[in-house]
């Protein structure tokens, strides 16, 4: 399928507006996942489908028109200077649009990337969309899609290596920790060195391995490929949390300082990942200061008005939480800054980092809907400033899990393709105590959970398998045993995910790799669930 790779890329996904390429023939090539939203379509409804279906009808002959004068003279360019142009969603409903152009090529064929914005709320304020567009804004939304293009190339290695990678680190790290369990069982009799010996490699395989699962999280991240649990946070219970630990990183060289506001408003981001991004920040602040220094957190409320987000289209106006980490280190040039955030860039010396952390970072604001930003100097230090939109939800307590469930009682059908992560999961999991039912594809879950006679308790299934999808097999089980709860496994969650990047309801996700008490608790908690709810 034409445009496939630069499609499934995490670069589209940064851009701040909807993003739709078309080919000469007016077949849309690939659409981002905020075209799919303002749209109303999922991608694969937009695919190869001609452009002139995201038209209102009156205005398909003409475009017919304008897109073959583009491709005879192509150029970047506003396209509604001037005059009014209008979008239609999946529903029939209109939207006022503002929309820029500019020239790309994917596999070889040349496209036309249309920008597009809904400037509906800026009509109703009787605005000129043509007046608000300043050629600054131009020149960014230019640069965002050439940014997207470098990064293409990441987001495909990342989504390429990570299912068939994070099933081997799950099958070392359980087998690693299986051995583990049997040598630490024994009592060792004096002069018995070489089982300590023993002991001491199985620590080293485990610790090479979760190595190996951070980085592959980190290309995830980086790529916006991993799933993320959003959940109300409190961005200070955060800092808090993680405190201790980043006292122990800085040493005693280096002082950490909070300077947190008391009425801070919550924000919905994985909290797993806001603590790994505050540590990824004081590591490298630390770095900066190899003499000593201060590294001081800070967090306030910040109200964005229509002329501060106007100019900054990936914000939107109203209550924000700002999180900022600050040093006053070596500090970076402005051309240093400037890359920053670019993956594998880094100043540090060879062996000494991925060249990762602050893409991860970046990814990480990004995927909870804000901006993040870099201010430095040589000489004077840097600041790092993030801003999330904060929200009105209330915390949700997670439901509590019934004893008898966490001893293991229950019945799960097990699907995975994977043959070696097959079995130590089903090793696991009957080490618990559960009853299993282990299939190695979708058609052969259908046909054991029809033949099994008591109703199956849980569906723990891979997402990513031949045949029929993970997603598919669990709608399947659906309609045979109707509320049955699902867990997801996987190292590349995106084809499990809705629209807006959440899960199915009734569903939940544990990414590989995987170890045994993360398996056991995401399986008692998803029964817990399922048993509150009937």
């Amino acid at each position: 399928m034409a445009g496939q790779g630069w499609g499934e890329g995490a670069g589209l996904e940064l851009v701040p507006d909807a993003l739709v390429a078309v080919n000469e023939l007016g077949e849309i090539v690939i659409a981002n996942a905020r075209a799919e939203r303002l749209f109303g379509f999922t991608s694969r409804e937009l695919v190869g489908r001609p452009v002139e279906m995201l038209l209102p009808d009156r205005y398909t002959a003409a475009h017919r028109g304008h897109r073959l004068e583009y491709f005879a003279e192509p150029s970047d360019r506003l396209m509604n200077a001037g005059r009014v142009l209008r979008g239609c969603r999946s529903d029939g409903s209109e939207f006022r649009a503002e929309v820029t152009i500019c020239g790309g090529e994917v596999e070889g064929t040349a496209v036309a990337v249309a920008s597009i914005r809904d400037v509906s709320p800026r009509a109703r304020r009787r605005r000129s969309s043509a007046q608000l567009v300043s050629d600054a804004e131009r020149e960014r939304l230019l640069a965002h899609v050439e940014h997207a293009r470098r990064l293409e190339s990441l987001g495909e290695l990342a989504g390429g290596i990570a299912h068939d990678f994070n099933n081997l680190l799950a099958v070392i790290i359980n087998y690693a920790a299986f051995v583990a369990e049997d040598l630490g069982g024994r009592k060792l009799p004096p002069g018995e060195e070489e089982l300590r010996a023993t002991r001491a490699d199985v620590e080293q395989i485990s610790l090479a391995a979760e190595q190996a699962a951070r980085l592959t999280h980190q290309l995830l991240t980086f790529s916006r490929r991993e799933a993320a649990h959003a959940e109300v946070a409190d961005v200070n219970a955060a800092v808090r949390a993680v405190g201790q630990l980043l006292k122990r990183a800085l040493g005693e060289h280096v002082e950490l300082r909070y300077e947190l506001a008391e009425d801070l408003r919550p924000i919905l981001i994985d909290i797993g990942q806001l603590e790994a991004m505050l540590v990824n920040l004081t590591v490298n602040a630390r770095d900066a200061m190899p003499d000593g220094g201060t590294v001081t957190i800070d967090t306030a409320n910040v109200q964005l008005d229509e002329d501060y987000t106007s100019h900054r289209p990936e914000l939107s106006p109203g209550m924000h939480v700002r999180l900022r980490v600050s040093d006053d280190g070596r500090g970076m040039s402005r051309q240093v800054a400037e890359r920053a955030f670019d993956p594998f860039f880094s100043t540090k010396p060879s062996g000494r980092g991925t060249g990762l952390g602050l893409a991860t970072v970046y990814g990480i604001v990004q995927q909870a809907s804000g901006r993040a930003r870099i201010y430095s100097e040589a000489g004077v230090g840097t600041t790092f400033t993030a801003l999330f939109p904060a929200t009105e939800q209330a915390a949700v307590p997670p439901a509590p899990v019934d004893p008898a469930l966490a001893r293991g009682e229950g019945t799960i059908l097990l699907v995975e393709d994977d043959a070696a992560l097959r079995e130590v999961s089903r090793r696991i999991l009957a080490g618990a105590g559960y009853a299993i039912i282990v299939a190695s594809n979708g058609r052969e879950a259908l046909a054991a959970a029809e033949a099994h006679a008591d109703r199956v308790d849980l569906l723990l299934t891979d997402v990513v398998m031949p045949e029929m999808q993970g997603r598919t097999l669990a709608q399947e089980i659906e309609r045979l045993q109707p509320a049955t709860p699902v867990i997801f496994m996987s190292g590349f969650a995106e084809s499990v995910l809705d629209l807006k990047g959440g899960l199915p309801e009734g569903t939940s996700l544990i990414e590989k790799p995987f170890s045994s008490p993360s398996l056991l608790g995401a399986v008692s908690r998803a029964l817990s669930g399922a048993a509150a709810r009937h």
